[in-house]
């Protein structure tokens, strides 16, 4: 039996920074991983790679649909997928490499196999050579992850019913892609294939796309979407589908209309992820688990059993990297005891789509929902200097503010880079910051951040450039 301080069980974002955390505060630590790299979900087959082909797919759609307005004349571009896919394959690599340096660095031992609690801080680590390796830990975080939601009635193949892994490595542009369900994934890798030429049709079972934002947001987003080809289907609930060779057939019904039934050569099912306690029998352990099986867990994330600790998406809440990271470091800091605790009031949400969109706080509908009062201003991008010289004018950055004490209480934008903008609202709501505050910051001119300024402004009732 091997002796450790700290054993994390996951090497995901949250994993492995809470492995660097821990190591930082002194602790011997081991990261517990059974894929072949480390990364998890976000860098092997979400965020990082949807990024990379995100970001080639909208060079390609500039190239084809925009260059011309800049006097940039061009022949029709050709498209080379494998080599996209080789870029998006390097771009993970370096990742999942930098990450293993970084272990390497801080002294981690990563332990390659999969995990089994055993309870009173003893895991079993089954190597791929079939040996075993008991570890004891003081302390045990467990950072198991999520997977994608399926259909009972259409599993995944990968190949032509996909989840988000088999729709980051198609070989081939498809020449119509279904993707049930409207919310973020769904709306970023059917992009990546709209750009690349493929029809698109998004079916979403609730009365709009990404319900979790801000109404105006996505009336914004469900135009300029349809607007570039996008087909959106809301209200529709996919009642049946099966996969004939190479085709799939989907149907759907909304809402005082008949049946419908619709064929593609691939579908995507994004309709969700659940929280995944590979390794974990809570049952037998004596784990407190929630209604949708995510761990529970306290503010410093500590479950209910001594010593163990959960973080990212097996304990619920938003399915975001950027969220399992802090709380791996709370989960490190407080088990070297220090006063750490999670709050999730100021935690971004991004969606990496053209235009990007962005939010960190209340939508208007919640406040209203809550009764609480609040004020709003808003500023287009369409009246900002430096989008018009990008030619990226479409959006607009939303402020809502408390009317007596201006604290605040919302931020929503859709535009270009706003993936970028939100940090500095973020940070004023770090600091419970007003709009006043921003508003009051100079701005560099020209640039996209002068419309979070005048957003800002707006809603003291001070605009300038509206």
């Amino acid at each position: 039996m091997t002796t450790t301080d700290v054993l994390v069980l996951g090497g995901g974002p949250g994993g492995y920074v809470a492995a660097i955390r821990a190591a930082q505060l002194g602790r011997t630590t081991v990261c517990v991983e059974m894929d072949r790299t480390l990364g998890g979900t976000c860098v092997n087959i979400g965020c990082i790679p949807s990024k990379a082909l995100l970001t080639s797919s909208e060079h390609y759609d500039f190239i084809a649909r925009h260059a011309a307005e800049h006097g940039i004349g061009v022949s029709t571009p050709v498209l080379d997928l494998a080599q996209m896919q080789r870029r998006k394959t390097e771009i993970v690599g370096q990742n999942t490499r930098g990450i293993e340096y970084l272990f390497r660095k801080h002294g981690i031992t990563w332990a390659r196999g999969r995990g089994t609690l055993k309870g009173k801080g003893v895991v079993d680590v089954l190597a791929p050579d079939g040996t075993t390796t008991t570890y004891a830990a003081a302390d045990i975080i467990i950072a198991t992850g999520s997977v994608p939601v399926g259909l009972p009635f259409l599993p995944f193949d990968e190949e032509r019913v996909l989840s988000n892994t088999g729709a980051l490595a198609l070989a081939e542009v498809p020449s119509h892609l279904v993707v049930i369900g409207g919310g973020v994934i769904g709306l970023e890798l059917g992009s990546v294939w709209r750009r690349l030429g493929a029809r698109v049709t998004v079916l979403e079972l609730l009365p709009t796309i990404l319900p979790e934002f801000d109404a105006a947001i996505i009336k914004a987003a469900d135009k300029v979407f349809r607007a570039q080809g996008l087909d959106l289907r809301t209200g529709a609930r996919v009642t049946a589908a099966h996969r004939d060779g190479t085709r799939v057939t989907v149907e759907y019904a909304r809402e005082g209309s008949p049946p419908e039934r619709i064929e593609a050569d691939a579908v995507l099912v994004a309709i969700g992820r659940r929280p995944s306690r590979t390794g974990v029998d809570a049952a037998a352990l004596g784990l407190a688990v929630g209604p949708r099986g995510e761990i529970v867990v306290d503010a410093a994330m500590r479950t209910n059993l001594p010593h163990v600790y959960a973080i990212g998406d097996v304990v619920g809440g938003k399915l975001l990297a950027h969220k399992a990271e802090e709380e791996g470091i709370v989960a490190a800091e407080a088990i070297a005891g220090l006063p750490a605790h999670m709050h999730y009031a100021s935690i971004p949400s991004v969606v990496y789509t053209w235009p990007e969109i962005a939010s960190v706080g209340a939508t208007e509908e919640e406040l209203r929902a809550a009764g609480r009062a609040f004020r709003s201003g808003s500023f287009p991008f369409s009246a900002n200097a430096r989008a018009r010289t990008l030619g990226d004018v479409t959006g607009f950055v939303k402020i809502l503010a408390d009317p007596e004490s201006d604290e605040l209480l919302g931020v929503h934008m859709i535009g270009p880079s706003v993936s970028e903008l939100i940090a500095e609202i973020v940070l004023a709501f770090e600091y419970r910051g007003s709009a006043d505050d921003v508003g009051g910051t100079v701005h560099a001119h020209p640039s996209l951040s002068e419309a979070t300024k005048e957003a800002a402004l707006a809603a003291l009732g001070r605009a300038i450039h509206i």
